[in-house]
């Protein structure tokens, strides 16, 4: 099959075969793709878990679609003069899903035992973070090493969920009841998960926002098939879809349709990126030369236009171009052609002595493909054909997303893997993690799984993080980025655009910054 024909044959409407969950009155029926490998929001930013956590744990804040901070656990804070402490005033009369209070001791808890040791950011967004004073029930008071603005961009429910202390401490964190029973203090309480089918949320009746939520009660549908899943959205049995659970080739159709909606509102605050890890620490890839080969050869133009339907923009350096906007980032880099150099690939393996056998292949390869639909299979198929004539043969693996997530973040059983990465409000909350050696946490989602280790870059990825001066900080990064796009540990492909697309019965679900990522507190359905 020819790119050509596999991109028109992308779709096709199948019979469903959807349970009639969704004509129950006041409830809101979504779709979450793929099935989530559990509910541990605290220890997984797997995004079909950030699509469920949100609705079932609170943050110390939200923010809304202009990033402003939104009280959410945390009524209100104050930053000392010196930026090293930051103490927040808490919301009284919260209870866990379970009836128990929640305290400051809860917040205490969940950054210094849960986040800073077992998230997969949470290391570097309370890197700074040396204690927490609870001198009251409703006061967290934490002392920073240094300050770390950074960190109020870094607290919302999906990034840092406030987790219960009196069912958590003393208890094997990663094995967690937890994980399949949640208690949290959010909108919606954990009633039930069939497997294979859907996760039911309902209202939590003592929800400390008055008035809210004003859905009776959430159901995430699991869908696998493509063509099944925007079915449903067109009959009505769903209402709502994100981060690509309609392929960008529905709902550019489905927008030109009476009652539906497509939107890119509610990503704001996650700076999505495409891109190739590689394992640096074996053969082909343990070669820079391979790796940056690789990144010349991808025409990133042609990913975004066939497969992405012109929603997104060509990378052109670690950093998205969007931290242009407070001076960080560095472009005019080598080795990110936004439509591929085929011939300055050959010359980068042919320079570095990576030739060519009797049959013409340098390497053979197994690519892992990020189990998150089928837009990332076609892009797997176009990447396949795209390094062939760099004389790299490619074979493709789609797997589940619980052994997919073993593979490349417990095992480290991979060589080159398509996956994409959120780069958040501020390059050390999301991007630091994919490059320093101390982001090497095996068995980590969503961290250094390339084990690349630069001495020279860890001390840069510390300077950046602590500089309060801006210029400074700018050159900082500039640095960063030049190393970054020489030893090309990771290849970012393009800056993505993920798409909604929603009924129009469906009103104020992206009234967070968030987006799907949101508490949903605020949804209602028309009658």
């Amino acid at each position: 099959m020819n790119l050509k024909t596999l991109f028109m044959g992308a779709s096709c409407a199948v019979g469903l075969a959807l349970s009639p969950i969704a004509a129950m009155a006041q409830n809101l029926v979504y779709l979450v793709q793929p099935e989530p490998p559990s509910l541990a929001s605290f220890l997984s930013t797997s995004g079909p878990i950030g699509l469920v956590g949100p609705k079932i744990y609170d943050g110390l804040f939200d923010y809304d679609n202009d990033l402003n901070i939104v009280p959410s656990l945390a009524e209100s804070y104050v930053v000392s003069e010196d930026g090293k402490t930051v103490t927040f005033k808490l919301r009284q009369g919260v209870t866990w899903h379970d009836g128990e209070p929640f305290t400051s001791a809860d917040v205490a808890f969940t950054v210094m035992d849960v986040l800073k040791q077992v998230h997969p950011r949470g290391p570097n967004s309370f890197r700074e973070v040396t204690s927490i004073d609870t001198p009251d029930d409703y006061t967290a008071v934490f002392n920073l090493e240094n300050p770390a603005p950074y960190m109020l961009r870094a607290l919302s429910a999906y990034e840092s969920p406030i987790v219960p202390k009196h069912l958590l401490e003393g208890t094997d964190l990663r094995s967690s009841e937890l994980a399949t029973n949640p208690v949290g203090t959010g909108a919606f309480t954990f009633t039930e998960w069939k497997k294979g089918q859907y996760i039911r949320l309902d209202k939590n009746e003592n929800y400390w926002k008055e008035g809210y939520p004003l859905i009776e009660r959430i159901v995430g549908r699991f869908v696998p098939d493509a063509s099944t899943r925007t079915a449903a959205m067109e009959n009505g049995e769903v209402m709502y879809g994100a981060y690509g659970a309609i392929p960008n080739i529905d709902a550019v159709r489905l927008r030109e349709k009476d009652g539906f909606s497509v939107t890119t509102d509610g990503y704001s605050m996650i700076n999505p990126m495409a891109l190739i890890e590689f394992n640096t620490t074996k053969p082909p890839f343990d070669n820079p030369a391979m790796r940056r080969a690789v990144s010349l050869v991808m025409d990133r133009q042609f990913l975004i236009d066939n497969i992405w339907f012109g929603y997104g923009k060509p990378a052109t350096s670690a950093l998205s171009s969007n931290f242009d906007k407070v001076g960080l980032y560095k472009d005019g880099l080598p080795n990110y052609p936004a439509s591929g150099d085929l011939e300055a690939a050959i010359k980068e393996l042919d320079d570095a002595g990576i030739m060519p056998d009797d049959n013409g292949v340098r390497a053979s390869i197994t690519l892992d493909l990020i189990p998150y639909g089928e837009d990332w299979r076609r892009a797997g198929e176009y990447m396949k054909q795209a390094m062939k004539p760099l004389g790299i043969e490619v074979e493709l693996r789609y797997e589940d997303v619980p052994t997919w997530l073993n593979r490349i973040y417990a095992d480290y059983d991979f060589e080159m893997n398509v996956n994409y990465f959120y780069q958040l409000p501020d390059p050390v909350l999301g991007v630091h993690r994919h490059y320093g050696t101390d982001q090497i946490r095996q068995g980590t989602h969503f961290v250094n799984s390339s084990r690349y280790s630069n001495p020279e870059l860890d001390a840069l990825l510390d300077a950046g993080a602590q500089e309060p001066d801006a210029e400074k900080r700018s050159e900082i990064y500039g640095k960063i980025q030049t190393i970054l796009a020489t030893d090309m540990p990771v290849a970012n492909l393009f800056e993505m655009e993920f798409l909604t697309v929603y009924n129009d019965k469906l009103a104020d679900h992206a009234t967070s910054a968030l987006g799907a990522y949101g508490p949903f507190d605020k949804a209602s359905v028309a009658e």
